[in-house]
């Protein structure tokens, strides 16, 4: 009864074999076939007929009736197949069907009786014989019901099903019916060992239909859409033809489910099986130019816009640049290769402005244009493409024919494409930004009215949560702000500021695009007087944040904050903002949220636990193990080169962050613990006034002040009238080159162009403030107070300032030096973590680290270094443990080494601020150099007091200056508490008088055996008013304290 009636061999017994197996049944092997093994293996048993006493047929009687009909079934379906007579189909059919009414459903042989009627009535289909299709399957579906996982006859019943289903699908294109069978292929494909019968019909012609039948469906960006496309790529192993076509279709639906979610690991999964696609279609291949356009659309159309790496911009371009090539003058689709290539250059044009891109952009559209003549069907699309490309040439470089022209081409794209385009929306937006332009200089009213009709409409052609409504906004928002600039009514107004906001918290649309929303929308807030000015710096800030923790180092973190170059005096914008709405607390906070970025997203991750393991030791072990390997992971993706390795490193990262994020907010759902590792409100950056006042230095382009933040209460305002922004810059340079001719003068020589300028940060910049520490808050002299300036402020050395003047009795007027004693600090964040670090006090060792002769390239030989380090080595207290590295010793690994192991440093070499890279600044030793981001991979908690005679080791970042980004705050972020640094070159044959005083104030014999780091402000303080008469002016406010 088993089988569908195929011959599948000849198999003899002879009768003495056949008896000897009594009642018991016995498997019948056959031999192969042509090579191959049929895949049935036949159950026999003898039968032996007698009469019941009751009269009744005994079942095996009854089994004997089924096979003869089973049998004749055969015979008329084995005549129908030869002869092609319906009458013999129909004799079959009505056999099977006898058999299957008289087996139960709970006999052993239901489901071969199913499978016989469905054989019989398949083949009557494919032959057009039978219309019944549903009813076969519907056979063959119970069959299968009643072979589950494990059964023998599982595989055949699969394949059963999936032809009829397949055959279904080759008649009536029923979509449902060939994905289903995609997933019966799936199951089948594993259970049909290699060289059986089963698999060689199975992986031939019907799983190949399949795939291509599922390749044709439209692309569906459902789960269940893309689970089939998985499904389909599984049947496509390794080396099948088909492969590289199933790796694009899935690649599609991922992208496709990228553009209406958002979700970057869609598009990073997508880009990784288009990579694959390319690989397998070497150079000349037929697909190569479809499969590198795609995966250049992904990288530079999606990706570049979602996350900003200019890697991806350049590469996509490369890519295009070679499917042009594979698309010759003639070729079918070198209009589409213009296109697409055009488009990314347009792209690189907005970033980076070389107008060679610009230009031939629009020269490749224009050569599009030319292969789409009236009627074409993509005409519209580059019509949209060659019009948005004149737009922005005309925006960015006033080339003022190019706005009536780019204006008239996007009415014929709207005129060609119907309603229901793809794009429509897209050239909706974009012909109301040109009309927006157009309005500005022409004041024509109905062009504004038409450019918010248009915005409107593509609004209501989007769902909800469409990537593209974000240019919809910000298209509503340029129309509704030109004419408030033309019209003045307040409610144009508040409509920009809706739409700014609708645009800044899409949430499909990536961070890069939404952080310029942000940004224009803090501009506009500011010229037009708007109160949402505020909410529009903290949108910005929460962006920046979010968008640089999904870069995994710190290199890749600063390069993405750069790129919103224009913004990078945000941070002080917020405050003045909120200095004159009158709210300083919120001022503190915004200045401090912005200007640390960098350092808060690294530090994150060394964050103390020790009040998180009293109240849940289970979720700090949790969140400190994540942290370890979110860490490790960032370091193993910073030595990848490959893009490929690349991407899937950056998805793991994430995948890895994802859960750190998740493990936060558990911690966050505990009571006291709400606001771990949120940006710290004004009462946390307090406690970094707890042993003296921080003054903040705000340098804004709207105002200069400053913020005393003091040990209790509420925050002071200092306003600083007489000194503009462009007064620091003046004053900046102007100590730049003091310093430089200072240099070069005799020591004994007065420094007048020096003492001109810090009597000018006295007056202008310090005396307010000195007035309110001693008139309102009654500080006393020779108290500590610290210092945190910010933009422009931070190149100028506000320590130093002074009033070099003298008063009736002769006596000097006092500088700020000596009024109090001076730290500086990179932001309230890192003394408020340094302070929480000196409760891991331990037994101080120190070392020495001395590097004099670099070698060759590396800088002049510094000739008092060895003398540097052997006073030090006098001075040191015996009780503390000593070492010293100098010569050949010094080396890159030498002194990472002595600075994990030791608590109390002192370095006397070479130092670099790298102006372009901060983070490989470096110090100078005898193989390579020890650079920042060594300092901040190590984690040195046990760290008290470093001391760096070095040049320019607290020399901050010009790209972003409102981060400090310096070899003295990197020593600070890796653990250091306390640490000397200078502001620029260091004359080592004078340095040496500073450090000897320094280190006798600092280890007083009064004193001996401590080891205090918290002094060293003091002492500096005390060693340069000592050396006054031995060391230049500009030599002794060289050097700063950093920390607590």
């Amino acid at each position: 009864m088993l089988g569908s009636g195929e011959v599948i061999g000849r198999h003899r017994i002879l009768w003495n074999k056949l008896l000897n197996h009594g009642d018991k049944s016995f498997d019948l092997s056959f031999p192969s076939v042509h090579g191959i093994h049929p895949s049935l293996t036949l159950k026999a048993a003898v039968v032996q007929a007698r009469n019941d006493q009751e009269g009744t047929l005994p079942d095996s009687l009854m089994d004997c009736k089924m096979t003869r009909h089973t049998d004749a079934g055969h015979t008329q379906f084995a005549k129908y197949v030869a002869r092609k007579t319906v009458s013999h189909l129909n004799a079959a059919v009505e056999h099977f069907q006898l058999v299957l009414d008289q087996c139960s459903v709970s006999h052993p042989y239901h489901a071969a009786a199913l499978t016989n009627l469905a054989w019989a009535r398949l083949e009557g289909y494919i032959r057009n014989d039978l219309q019944d299709i549903d009813t076969t399957i519907s056979l063959f579906r119970d069959a299968l019901a009643l072979r589950p996982q494990h059964h023998p006859d599982r595989p055949l019943s699969l394949y059963n099903l999936s032809e009829a289903l397949t055959w279904r699908h080759s008649k009536k294109s029923t979509a449902a019916g060939i994905c289903e069978s995609a997933q019966l292929y799936h199951e089948l494909l594993p259970l049909c060992p290699e060289g059986t019968y089963l698999r060689s019909i199975a992986a031939g012609a019907g799983a190949d239909y399949v795939i291509v039948g599922c390749n044709k469906l439209p692309t569906d960006a459902s789960d269940e859409g893309i689970c089939l496309r998985r499904v389909v790529l599984e049947l496509c192993p390794v080396g099948h033809q088909r492969r590289p076509y199933a790796l694009s279709k899935l690649s599609d639906a991922l992208e496709s489910r990228f553009t209406q979610s958002g979700n970057i690991d869609d598009l990073d999964e997508s880009i990784q099986f288009l990579r694959e696609a390319v690989s397998l279609c070497p150079e000349g291949h037929t697909d190569r130019g479809r499969y590198l356009n795609n995966l250049a659309l992904s990288l530079g159309t999606y990706r570049f816009d979602h996350q900003g790496n200019p890697n991806d911009l350049d590469e996509a371009i490369s890519l295009h640049e070679e499917a042009l090539r594979l698309c010759p003058v003639g070729h079918k689709s070198r209009d589409v290769s213009l296109d697409n290539l055009g488009g990314d250059l347009v792209t690189r044009f907005n970033e980076r402005g070389a107008r060679d891109d610009i230009t031939r952009a629009i020269s490749l559209y224009r050569e599009a244009l030319t292969l789409c003549p009236p009627g074409h069907p993509r005409r519209d699309t580059t019509l949209s493409n060659l019009a948005t490309t004149l737009k922005t040439r005309y925006q960015k470089l006033d080339v003022s024919e190019d706005l009536n022209e780019a204006i008239d081409l996007y009415r014929e794209s709207l005129q060609l494409a119907g309603l229901d385009d793809p794009g429509h929306h897209v050239t909706l937006h974009n012909l109301s930004s040109a009309l927006c332009s157009r309005f500005t200089h022409t004041r024509e009213n109905e062009d504004v009215e038409e450019a918010i009709y248009l915005c409107q409409g593509s609004l209501e052609a989007l769902p909800s949560l469409h990537m593209d409504r974000f240019f919809s906004y910000m298209r509503l928002q340029e129309a509704y702000l030109s004419r408030y600039r033309v019209q003045l009514n307040p409610a144009d107004l508040s409509l920009t500021v809706e739409n700014f906001r609708l645009a800044s918290r899409h949430p499909t649309q990536g961070f890069p695009r939404r952080i310029i929303a942000a940004y224009n929308w803090t501009v506009a807030a500011e010229q037009h007087g708007h109160a949402s000015a505020l909410e529009a710096y903290t949108t910005f800030f929460e962006l920046l944040d979010a968008h640089l923790a999904t870069r995994s180092s710190a290199i890749s973190r600063r390069e993405a904050a750069a790129a919103f170059y224009p913004a990078r005096t945000l941070p002080v914008d917020a405050a003045s903002c909120a200095i004159h709405y009158d709210n300083l607390q919120h001022a503190v906070e915004l200045v401090e949220q912005g200007r640390g970025q960098q350092w808060s997203l690294a530090s994150r991750l060394k964050t103390p636990v020790e009040d998180l393991e009293s109240a849940n030791a289970t979720l700090a072990h949790n969140y400190l193990e994540l942290s370890k390997r979110v860490a490790n992971a960032a370091q193993s993706s910073a030595t990848i080169t490959d893009r490929a390795a690349t991407d899937r490193a950056a998805t793991e990262y994430r995948r890895l962050t994802r859960q750190w994020e998740a493990a936060v907010a558990e911690i966050r759902n505990l009571k006291d613990f709400s606001r771990f590792l949120m940006p710290p409100a004004y009462q946390d950056l307090q406690a970094a006034a707890r042993h003296g006042p921080v003054i903040i230095f705000i340098a804004s382009k709207y105002s200069c002040s400053a913020i005393i933040v003091p040990t209790s209460g509420d925050p002071h305002h200092v306003p600083l009238p007489s000194i503009a922004l462009a007064d620091l810059i003046i004053l900046k340079d102007r100590f730049t080159r003091a310093i430089r001719h200072a240099s070069r003068m005799n020591p004994k020589e007065t420094r007048t162009d020096l003492i001109v300028l810090l009597r000018i940060v006295w007056e202008e910049i310090m005396s307010p403030i000195v007035n309110v520490l001693e008139n309102v808050l009654k500080l006393p002299r020779h108290s500590r107070i610290w210092l945190c300036p910010t933009a422009a402020f931070t190149s100028i050395p506000l320590h130093a300032a002074h009033p070099f003047l003298t008063k009736p009795d002769r006596s000097k007027e006092p500088c700020v030096e000596d009024l109090y004693v001076c730290s500086y600090t990179p932001t309230l964040s890192a003394l408020v973590r340094s302070r929480q670090l000196m409760k891991k006090r331990v037994n101080p060792s120190f070392v020495t680290i001395g590097q004099g002769q670099p070698g060759a390239g590396k800088g002049k030989a510094l000739l008092a270094v060895d003398s540097e380090l052997e006073l030090v080595h006098k001075l040191v207290p015996a009780t503390a443990s000593h070492t010293t590295i100098s010569g050949d010793a010094a080396t890159r690994a030498g002194a990472l080494k002595a600075l994990e192991a030791n608590t109390w440093v002192h370095l006397a070499c070479h130092g670099k601020q790298d102006s372009e890279q901060p983070y490989h600044s470096h110090f100078v030793m005898k193989d390579e150099h020890l650079t920042l981001l060594d300092i901040m991979e190590k984690d040195i908690p046990r760290a008290e007091f470093a001391f760096l005679s070095a040049c320019h080791t607290a020399v901050g970042d010009k790209e972003t200056p409102d981060e400090v980004i310096h070899l003295a705050a990197g020593l600070q972020f890796s653990g250091f508490k306390s640490v000397v640094g200078t502001l620029w070159e260091v004359d080592d044959s004078v340095a040496k008088h500073v450090v000897e005083a320094f280190y006798k104030y600092m280890f007083h014999p009064k004193e001996a055996g401590v080891m205090d780091c918290t002094k060293a402000a003091w002492a500096l303080n005390c060693a340069t008013h000592s050396v006054k008469t031995k060391v230049p002016l500009e030599q002794r406010m060289v050097f700063v304290h950093i920390g607590v």
